[in-house]
C-alpha cells in the first residue's frame, strides 16, 4: 500500500513540474505578441482535453466542431492540435498553407514502427521524405511500372475468383464467405507480386492482416501514451511489449523479402521493386541502405493492404444494405462487356456507376476519417486565427464528406447515382488520399485495384446477406476505420459466367 501512495505522489509532483515549466513566464509573455488563436473549448489541468478521447474519435470531433466552429483548438497533454471540418479549409491547409503543414508529428509509437520516422507516410518533412516521394513517383508507382505490372493485378484477381469459384461444390447454391480476409489477401499478393515477385499463401496474408492492423491501432492520434510522457513509465495494458512485437515482425518479414532478392539474378530481381531498390543501393549504398529500402516497403505494404481492404469490405457492406444498387451495377457491367470475358482494367472508364460505387463507400466511410495527422513546421494563418509551429494539424474528412451544406439533405444516404450529377472536380469535394504534398503516392494505383476487384465479384458472382437483418455498419477503431464486425455474405456464381470461371 505505501508503494502505491508513493507512486501517486510522485506522478503528481512530476506533473506540478511540468505545469510550472510549461507555465513560465516567458511562453506566457510569447503568446501576448501573436495572432488570435482558434477557439478552443474548456481544458483540464495538465491532459487539455484528452478526457474527451472517446471513440470513435472523429464523432468526439465532428460534435465539437458543431459548437465550436470549424477551426478548433485542442491540447492533447502538451500538444496543440488543430482540428478542421471544413472543406474550404482544409484545402487552404493543403494549398496556401502546403508547406506550413507538410510534415508529420513524431508521435512516441513511431518510433516503434516506422523505422524511427523514416516511412514516406510518416516521416518529417526534409530532404529524406523528398527523396522518398521522388523514388516512389518515378522508379515504383510510375505509369510505366503500373502498366507493366497490369498482367500480374489480373493474375491475382483470377486466382481469388477461382478460389470463390472451386470453394462450391454445387454452383448454384448460396455458400458463406467472409470477405475481410481473402480481399486482404488479393490485395497482398498484389503488392507482393509487385516488391518481390512472390505470393503469400492464406496463413502468411493472415498473419500480415494482423500486423497491419495492429500497426494502425497503435498509429494516429489515439495512443494516450504519446500525449502523457508519464504514461510510457507504465505498462498496464501491455501497450509496450505489443509494440515491440509489432516492431519485430515488420523486421524479419521485410529484411528477410531483400535478401531474398539478393539471391537472385541480377536481371531477374531489377522486375520488382526491392530490385530497383537494391540497384540503387549498389550506385549509393550510404544513402539507400537496407534501412531505408525496408522503411520505404513498410509504408507500401501499410498503406496499400489496410485501407483498401477497408473501402472494398465497406462497399461491399453497403451494395448487401441496397440491393437495387447491385443490380444497377450488374446491369452496366453487362452492357459494357461483352459476354464471355472478365472485366479488366481498360473496362474501368466505361463504368461511371461503378465508379461512383467506390467513391460513395470513401465519401461514406473513409479509410482513414482523420487522414494522417499533419505538423506545422512554421507559424501561419488559417481563417484569420494564428497557428504556431508545431502544431499537430487533423482534417475531420469523415465530417467534411457527409456536409449537407457540401452534398446535399441526403448527404448520409448512399447514392451512387450523385456522381452522375456533379460536375465539379472530385478532388475539389474529397480528399480519401489526401491532398497536397502528402497526398498517397499509390492512389493510382489503389483505383484499379478497387475497381477491378468490386467490378469481377459483381459481374462473376450473385450476392445477399447472411439473414434477413441488415449488415452491421458499425465502425472499427484505430487510425483506418475498418468495419467492426468483419463482413459476412452468401455468394454463388452467375450461371452466364460459369463457363468464364470454369476456364480461370
Amino acid at each position: 500500500m505505501d508503494a502505491i501512495f508513493s507512486g501517486i505522489a510522485l506522478i503528481l509532483f512530476l506533473l506540478l513540474l511540468f505545469k510550472l515549466f510549461s507555465s513560465s513566464p516567458t511562453s506566457v509573455n510569447n503568446k501576448k505578441t501573436k495572432g488570435v488563436p482558434p477557439p478552443s473549448p474548456p481544458a483540464l489541468p495538465f491532459i487539455g482535453h484528452l478526457h474527451l478521447f472517446k471513440k470513435p474519435f472523429h464523432h468526439t470531433l465532428s460534435k465539437l466542431s458543431s459548437r465550436y466552429g470549424p477551426v478548433l483548438l485542442l491540447h492533447f497533454g502538451s500538444r496543440r492540435v488543430l482540428v478542421v471540418t471544413s472543406h474550404t479549409l482544409a484545402v487552404e491547409c493543403f494549398t496556401k498553407n502546403d508547406l506550413a503543414f507538410a510534415s508529420r508529428p513524431r508521435l512516441a509509437s513511431g518510433r516503434f514502427l516506422t523505422y524511427g520516422y523514416t516511412t514516406i507516410g510518416f516521416s518529417p518533412y526534409g530532404p529524406h521524405w523528398r527523396s522518398l516521394r521522388r523514388i516512389v513517383a518515378h522508379e515504383l508507382f510510375s505509369s510505366a511500372r503500373l502498366q507493366s505490372l497490369a498482367d500480374s493485378r489480373a493474375a491475382e484477381l483470377k486466382c481469388l475468383l477461382r478460389q470463390l469459384f472451386q470453394e462450391r461444390s454445387d454452383k448454384h447454391v448460396f455458400t458463406r464467405v467472409e470477405l475481410r480476409p481473402k480481399l486482404f489477401e488479393l490485395i497482398l499478393n498484389v503488392l507482393m507480386r509487385s516488391i518481390a515477385n512472390k505470393r503469400c499463401g492464406e496463413e502468411k496474408s493472415g498473419r500480415f492482416l494482423d500486423i497491419v492492423r495492429g500497426t494502425f491501432t497503435f498509429s494516429g492520434t489515439s495512443n494516450l501514451r504519446d500525449f502523457l510522457p508519464i504514461l510510457r513509465m507504465f505498462d498496464f495494458i501491455g501497450t509496450r511489449k505489443r509494440l515491440t512485437w509489432l516492431e519485430s515482425e515488420w523486421e524479419s518479414n521485410l529484411q528477410g523479402l531483400i535478401d531474398e532478392q539478393r539471391m537472385l539474378d541480377r536481371d531477374e530481381s531489377k522486375k520488382t521493386m526491392i530490385g530497383v531498390m537494391l540497384s540503387l543501393q549498389e550506385e549509393d549504398p550510404e544513402q539507400y541502405t537496407d534501412r531505408f529500402i525496408k522503411a520505404l516497403f513498410l509504408s507500401l505494404i501499410m498503406a496499400g493492404t489496410d485501407t483498401s481492404t477497408a473501402t472494398l469490405e465497406w462497399a461491399m457492406s453497403l451494395l448487401l444494405n441496397h440491393p437495387e444498387t447491385l443490380v444497377k451495377a450488374r446491369e452496366e457491367l453487362d452492357e459494357q462487356i461483352e459476354h464471355g470475358r472478365l472485366i479488366e482494367e481498360n473496362d474501368l472508364p466505361k463504368l461511371p456507376y461503378l465508379q461512383g460505387i467506390i467513391n460513395e463507400a470513401m465519401r461514406l466511410h473513409p479509410a482513414t476519417p482523420l487522414l494522417l495527422p499533419h505538423e506545422s513546421i512554421q507559424d501561419c494563418e488559417l481563417n484569420g486565427f494564428h497557428v504556431e509551429q508545431g502544431t499537430i494539424l487533423l482534417v475531420n474528412a469523415y465530417a467534411m464528406q457527409r456536409d449537407p451544406e457540401m452534398w446535399g439533405p441526403n448527404a448520409n444516404e448512399f447514392k451512387p447515382e450523385r456522381y452522375q450529377e456533379i460536375s465539379t472536380d472530385l478532388s475539389k469535394m474529397m480528399m480519401p488520399f489526401g491532398m497536397g504534398r502528402r497526398r498517397c503516392p499509390g492512389e493510382a494505383l489503389a483505383a484499379k485495384l478497387m475497381g477491378l476487384a468490386l467490378g469481377a465479384f459483381i459481374q462473376c458472382f450473385e450476392w445477399e446477406r447472411v439473414g434477413k437483418e441488415m449488415v452491421d455498419m458499425e465502425e472499427g477503431l484505430g487510425m483506418s476505420m475498418p468495419k467492426a464486425k468483419p463482413l459476412a455474405a452468401l455468394c454463388k456464381p452467375r450461371p452466364t459466367m460459369i463457363d468464364v470461371l470454369s476456364a480461370l
